[in-house]
């Protein structure tokens, strides 16, 4: 049978924690006869979801990592993929949507528009992705899934409305009705798979009338024969509303809201059908990439065979076979045993083994189509990259990567542990863009940073369970710095005599606070004091005493250091003894500037729903913080603040407590500030005790 691409839908599942993504796709895998038995994200049974395939989400109860899939539903092909709802794992979210035509959005009756919501809806707007929502967990007590469309509007802006109604809520769930076809939908069977239609009930037909002509009136802006129709007062074809509800929706102008619950065994196949309806096949959406050879050009892709082939890395799997890419192929084919070049590297290599992917299972197959997400085996990339065929040079923009805001250290607790602990970070940084490691050349520990508390934990987790290595986990040590508050003189002489040619150096000048630099250096000797090549030994004497300053050890910064005068000696001075004398010197000096502690202060942005507002500020006031300035937008409230970076260690948890799990908050680096009194006076404590234990 040909390839039809137009049969194609390449979606994703987004939604905020604990909405019922997983559930969701458990459930299409089922009604698409990919499975044959359902398991549950913590059921009693253990097996837990196929999609949940990494052994801590089944334990966790959460999705970490993007799982992908391709079902059949009637005669169309869904390559879906299911992803992270929690905020520490967004870039799983982020890769996915780079790829994908569609999104189904998934609400929870209840709760409605949460926090991660408004992140998955500011994901899908940036790179443009047409949705239709869901709204599950309607058999739940205080299930409002008419609410739940009107946060859509009020919170999100965007123009939602229903095409279905629950029959029934909460205990007393039994079905849909439809409000394109005008027919009520059942889900009968043990698991709800025999799906029967029937006659409106009687008690539903006026509210089913009033939300249909909502329907029709807003759609009829995306088509002129269905507002013509409308204003001759003529009833619509289901055909004519399908295709303006279409229209609405590839230009991301309309949002179908969908209801039911996967947990039950509802509603899941009319949503099936709406992804068949409504969003985009492959020639429908708009690719783009840059033309290396035309400067950066930015070019058309086109999903057909007949082209060069282009393909998309857009995540990367270290398994027990090697690496597994994940691609798109955004145009050509791409058949195995083909050549491509990786336009990052110029590399070339063979298409070796190509693999469709059933979460962690896998099936070979023979050729890629055009449009379609597969794998590859063997392949050396990096995430972000883009394969092409011959006869083109284009790379794909890449996918956004939001900055790591929490680090710490890490270290393993054996020896013999080092080289599968490099071994792991070297995966994971590999695997994930926001999980990023360092070393940091002041204290020498390893430091690992990434998007939360629970993310750094799922990564320490893995280094135990798949590389057998235990590590130490500490919070990594402030980069505190030292500096001066005044001006201070100093004149200090270097003398040394140990049998035969002794040290003799004298240096005399001033240092003072240095606002805009970290060290400077002036040279103001008159009348050979000091002779010219002795004069870069003074420098480089300062600069060794400034690697650590007398308070906490910490380096010393914002110091400029005036030489006037001086003395040597024809035969005892050298560049060693004028080095000398200048860090007796700078230390001498040191003392009297009245010398004090730095701390790094971090911009911090929080937003949340603005009545958690309270709960923010006194969160920031509780760290020495310094509210900037606060905004407030449909319900929401954006808080910037100074805060020193020793204050926010644990700070995502206290926020996800205090508010709900429905603020997040981002955070960079601003400036250096110095330390309160009460603080200083616990750092020098505390570096004094280190140093007694250490000479012990």
């Amino acid at each position: 049978m040909a390839f039809d691409i137009t049969k194609v839908r390449n979606i994703g599942i987004s939604a905020h924690i604990d909405s019922g993504k997983t559930t969701t796709s458990e459930r299409i895998l089922f009604y698409c006869n990919k499975i044959h038995a359902i398991h549950e994200v913590r059921g009693k049974d253990g097996v837990g979801a196929v999609m949940d395939n990494m052994e801590l989400e089944r334990e966790r109860g959460i999705t970490i990592q993007s799982a992908a899939t391709q079902v059949q539903w009637k005669d169309i092909t869904i390559n879906l993929i299911d992803t992270p709802g929690h905020v520490d794992f967004t870039v799983e979210v982020e890769r996915s949507l780079r790829v994908l035509d569609g999104a189904i959005m998934i609400l929870c009756a209840v709760a409605g528009v949460q926090s991660q919501s408004i992140t998955v809806d500011r994901q899908l707007k940036r790179y443009h992705v047409p949705r239709i929502a869901f709204v599950n967990k309607c058999d739940r007590q205080g299930a409002n899934p008419i609410r739940v469309c009107h946060q859509l509007r009020d919170k999100l802006g965007l123009n939602s409305h229903m095409v279905e109604l629950p029959i029934g809520l909460e205990d007393k769930l039994e079905g849909v009705v439809d409000l394109v076809g005008m027919k009520a939908i059942y889900f009968d069977g043990e698991n709800g798979e025999n799906v029967r239609v029937a006659e409106i009930p009687a008690n539903m037909k006026e509210d089913a009338a009033k939300y249909r002509a909502e329907l029709l009136d807003a759609v009829s802006n995306f088509d002129d024969e269905l507002m013509e129709l409308l204003l001759e007062e003529k009833e619509p074809t289901e055909e004519q509303v399908i295709k303006a509800i279409r229209a609405g929706t590839l230009s991301e102008q309309f949002v179908g809201v969908f209801c039911g619950s996967a947990h039950v065994n509802k509603g899941i196949q009319p949503l099936l059908d709406g992804v068949e309806r409504y969003l985009p096949n492959p020639t429908e959406v708009h690719n783009y990439g840059l033309d290396l050879d035309k400067n950066e050009e930015q070019v058309e892709l086109f999903n057909v065979p007949d082209k060069p082939c282009v393909a998309l890395a857009f995540k990367l799997d270290d398994g027990q076979f090697g690496q597994l890419t994940y691609i798109r192929i955004y145009q050509g084919r791409l058949p195995k045993g083909c050549e491509l070049t990786n336009v990052r590297t110029k590399k070339r290599f063979k298409v070796g083994r190509l693999v469709r992917m059933n979460s962690a299972a896998m099936e070979d197959i023979s050729v890629g189509e055009p449009g379609d997400i597969c794998a590859l085996f063997g392949v050396d990339c990096a995430s972000g990259d883009t394969f092409c065929g011959e006869g083109i040079n284009v790379a794909m923009t890449s996918m956004f990567v939001p900055t790591p805001v929490i680090s710490q250290a890490v270290k393993p607790k054996d020896k013999s542990m080092a080289a599968n602990f490099a071994k792991a970070l070297n995966r994971f940084t590999k695997e994930d863009p926001t999980f990023q490691t360092e070393l940091d050349p002041e204290s020498n520990e390893t430091i690992i940073k990434g998007m939360g508390e629970l993310h750094l934990a799922v990564y320490v987790e893995r280094m135990k369970r798949e590389y057998k290595c235990e590590v130490e986990v500490t919070p990594p040590k402030v980069a505190y710095r030292e500096s001066i508050t005044t001006q201070a003189s100093f004149n200090y002489t270097h003398k040394k005599q140990t049998g035969g040619s002794g040290q003799y150096g004298r240096v005399a000048g001033f240092m003072e606070p240095l606002a805009d630099k970290d060290y400077e250096f002036v040279d103001a000797i008159k009348g050979g004091a000091i002779p010219n090549e002795y004069i870069p030994s003074c420098d480089k004497g300062f600069k060794r005493a400034m690697e650590k300053g007398s308070l906490i050890g910490a380096p010393v910064v914002g110091i400029k250091c005036t030489i006037n005068d001086g003395q040597y000696h024809p035969v005892d001075s050298s560049d060693i003894a004028f080095q000398t004398a200048a860090i007796g010197a700078f230390r001498e000096a040191y003392e009297k500037a009245k010398p004090v502690i730095l701390e790094p202060i971090m911009k911090v942005s929080i937003e949340g729903p603005t009545e958690f507002q309270g709960n923010m500020f006194g969160l920031i006031n509780q760290r020495r913080g310094v509210i900037l300035e606060t905004t407030d937008e449909n319900n929401m409230s954006v808080v910037n603040a100074e805060v020193p970076l020793s204050e926010m260690f644990g700070f995502s948890t206290i926020l996800r407590s205090s508010t709900q799990g429905k603020a997040e908050f981002t955070m960079e680096f601003l400036k250096y500030g110095r330390v309160p009194g009460n603080v200083a006076d616990e750092l020098i404590k505390k570096y004094q005790e280190e140093r007694k234990a250490a000479q012990k």
